[in-house]
Formats: structure tokens, C-alpha cells, sequence
């Protein structure tokens, strides 16, 4: 094949908003554990952010915890106070200094929270429920107070994601995270107005979360900023079904009343994400989750692909239910992908890895402490490379590296 085949990847689109963006490629979240144990942003943050500034014109980036009970990876980047931003201004400014588009991701990992239940010994969803992941413990219910106070979080980091020069914030509602904890009947039984006994119940948090960050970018006057949005269309345990497509879908609907949503990033676990076919009975069995969502939005709001899109080949296939393409661990070891093949370079796009070419690729020496597991399941990198970046993973003391600390 030569690059002309690939033409539909380089047409530009337009998000509903006005931006227009170049390509039909995004850089997906990836974890590379290389900010500060407190979440301030480091030198190895920035570098690595600047190495992929040409790889796409949508940047989006790992997750950003909003207060600390929602901390999911032991040195991810946070947003949870002012002092941030001194250092979230120098990772936006590195991802934008191309002319990419830096979305900053906004997360809360609710009972799933691994870092904070090692710090605190405690954490919290919609439910009192005891679990056995990442290791056996008690997740309390939220109160009412507790569940405006995390709400108010989301609209302040999204300040922060604003006065630190981001071009959007992207909430995650995916993959068992506490948005979408409250829409799962598995993990939601509570009995008030947030409970599972209706669609509109169970999304009211997410519903109050995206309502409270549009409040946030119009008392800003912040023009053209992108609100984007991740989540997981259908969530299968087995045989159970915690929602259906159609549910998720709707959930959606109910957010786009509230909020200039910009784009939708489908996201979910396994192998071939992309490629997922809707498991829940119905007319919608059997056909492709992509499928299905981007018929619903159709017109309305852009939808990108991600999980398991490796080459441009599966760029290509995914792009047949989706107006965009999201890459992450490609971009680790190829942040020159699109721009090889956009220029008919596909021989030399490689996605292998020579620890020789770690500090020209600035992957951060504590890269995939906690993520090449998820890169087993994938198979989006050679195995080659997963086990390289397996043997770096905690080789560098952080006291060798620069933190971006605003002490004034």
C-alpha cells in the first residue's frame, strides 16, 4: 500500500465548537508514572510531552487526579490545588508547542483509588461495598456533601486546566472510574436520587460533574475550549450486563443538554477495543459497539476509536465506525507515526524498542510501573518492547529529576 490509501486519516475535521483540527489522529492517555510522588509535573513530564508535540493535533493526556482520594497511579500527575498550575502550564505549553490541541484529563478513581488506599487506607463510591481489587479492603458510600464536594473538584481542576493555558479538559467516564461507577448497576445501589432505579438517577453524577465544568468555561470566557469525554458504551462482567449500549448512549444524550461536548473517545479493556460487538440483548447484538455509537451521534458528535490501533492498517479499519483514531502505546515507542505516513515513510514506521533509543524517545525511566500489564493484554507493542520497558520501570531515583514547583 502506499500513503495515498491512508487519505481519509489526513482529511481535517472540524469539532462541533469550530477548532479544526489537521488529521483524524489523537494521542490516547497513557500512564508513564513520571510526575512527582505528590503529582507536581517533572522535567521527564514535560520532555516526553514535547518529544510527541508533532505526533498528532489531538493531545490528550494521562489522568489528572482531582483531589486526593481519587488517586489512582502512584506518580500521576494531579490537579487538585493551585499549586498545580505553575507546573501544568509548563506540561500544556511542551504538548502545544507544535500547535496540538493539549486536552488534560480528569479522573477520579472512586473505589478503585490503588495509590490512595495505600496512602489512606480508605476509599469511597456509591456504594459500601467490600472489594478485592487492588487488594481486599472496604469502599465506604458518599454522602451527599461528599458527592457535591468532588463535583465542585471536577469544576476547579478544570479552572486550573484553563488558567494553566490547556485547550480542553477531557472527563473520563470510563473503565470502572467514579462517573462511571455511579452508571453501573454493579457497582450503584444506592436508594436516594443517584441510585440504579432509573437511567436519569444513575447519570445525575455525571450529569452535575460536566453541567459544573460548563459553568466553570463560561465564567472563564474561555473561547473555543474543548470539553471532550471517555467512556466505556457497555460494561460486561461474564454473562452480566451492568449497562447496554442503548443505556450509555442515552447517558450521553443527557450530557450533551448540559454541556458543549466536543468529542467522544470510546474506551474499554482487552484486545482489539475496536473491535468489540455488543453483548446485551437486543436488536443491537452481535454488531460493533463503534457501530452503534457513532450511528447515534452521527452528525452530532465526533466519535474516536481507541484500543488496538497499532498500524495503519487497523487506523484505517477503525475509522469505518468513528471520525477519529486514538493511539497511545504506539506513540511510546513511534511518536513519528502519523508523520511517516503521511509522507509514504510506512516501512519505517517501528514500533520495536533499543534501550539506545530511550533518551532520543524521552520515555521517562519509571515508564509502565503499573501499565505494561495492560500492554500484555493489549499486544499493541511487540513483546520485545514490553519486556525492555519492563526492565526500565523504577531504574531512576525522582531525586534526579527536575520538579516544576511553584514556591511562591
Amino acid at each position: 500500500m502506499t500513503a495515498k490509501n491512508y487519505d481519509a486519516l489526513f482529511e481535517p475535521i472540524t469539532l462541533p465548537n469550530g477548532v479544526q483540527l489537521d488529521n483524524r489522529f489523537s494521542v490516547n492517555p497513557i500512564t508513564t508514572n513520571s510526575s512527582s510522588r505528590e503529582g507536581l509535573i517533572t522535567e521527564e513530564d514535560v520532555n516526553y510531552a514535547k518529544r510527541r508535540a508533532k505526533s498528532a493535533p489531538l493531545h490528550i493526556t494521562t489522568a489528572a487526579y482531582i483531589e486526593d482520594y481519587g488517586q489512582l497511579f502512584e506518580y500521576g500527575p494531579s490537579i487538585r490545588d493551585d499549586r498545580h498550575i505553575y507546573g501544568l502550564s509548563k506540561w500544556a505549553e511542551a504538548i502545544q508547542s507544535e500547535g496540538s490541541k493539549g486536552i488534560i484529563q480528569l479522573t477520579h478513581a472512586g473505589r478503585f483509588a490503588r495509590t490512595t488506599l495505600q496512602d489512606y487506607g480508605i476509599t469511597y463510591g456509591p456504594t459500601e461495598m467490600d472489594l478485592q481489587t487492588p487488594e481486599p479492603h472496604r469502599s465506604y458510600a458518599m454522602s451527599q456533601r461528599k458527592i457535591d464536594h468532588v463535583v465542585e473538584q471536577y469544576a476547579e481542576a478544570a479552572r486550573r486546566a484553563i488558567r494553566a493555558g490547556f485547550a480542553g479538559v477531557e472527563i473520563s467516564n470510563a473503565q470502572r472510574l467514579l462517573p462511571q461507577q455511579f452508571f453501573s448497576t454493579f457497582s450503584n445501589q444506592r436508594t436516594d436520587k443517584y441510585g440504579p432505579q432509573s437511567i436519569e438517577n444513575r447519570a445525575r453524577f455525571g450529569v452535575e460533574i460536566t453541567a459544573a465544568i460548563q459553568r466553570v468555561v463560561e465564567e472563564e470566557q474561555a473561547k473555543d475550549f474543548i470539553i471532550g469525554f471517555r467512556g466505556t458504551p457497555e460494561e460486561v462482567r461474564g454473562d452480566q450486563i451492568g449497562y447496554t449500549v442503548e443505556e450509555f448512549n442515552e447517558y450521553v444524550d443527557r450530557l450533551l443538554d448540559v454541556a458543549d461536548i466536543q468529542y467522544y473517545a470510546i474506551a474499554s479493556w482487552g484486545k482489539n477495543v475496536y473491535q468489540n460487538k455488543v453483548r446485551a440483548e437486543g436488536a443491537n447484538q452481535g454488531r460493533f459497539v463503534n457501530e452503534v455509537v457513532h450511528e447515534h451521534f452521527k452528525g452530532r458528535l465526533p466519535i474516536i476509536a481507541t484500543g488496538g490501533i497499532d498500524s495503519p492498517d487497523t487506523a484505517l479499519d477503525a475509522l469505518q465506525h468513528a471520525d477519529m483514531v486514538g493511539l497511545s502505546s504506539v506513540f511510546v515507542t513511534e511518536p513519528d507515526f502519523v508523520n511517516k505516513l503521511a509522507t509514504g515513510r510506512i516501512d519505517d514506521i517501528d514500533t520495536s524498542l533499543n534501550p539506545k533509543q530511550v533518551e532520543d524517545l524521552a520515555i521517562p525511566q519509571r515508564a509502565f510501573k503499573d501499565l505494561v500489564d495492560f500492554f500484555d493484554l493489549g499486544g499493541t507493542l511487540p513483546e520485545e518492547t514490553r519486556d525492555t520497558l519492563r526492565q526500565m520501570a523504577d531504574q531512576k531515583s525522582l531525586a534526579d529529576v527536575k520538579i516544576y514547583r511553584d514556591d511562591r
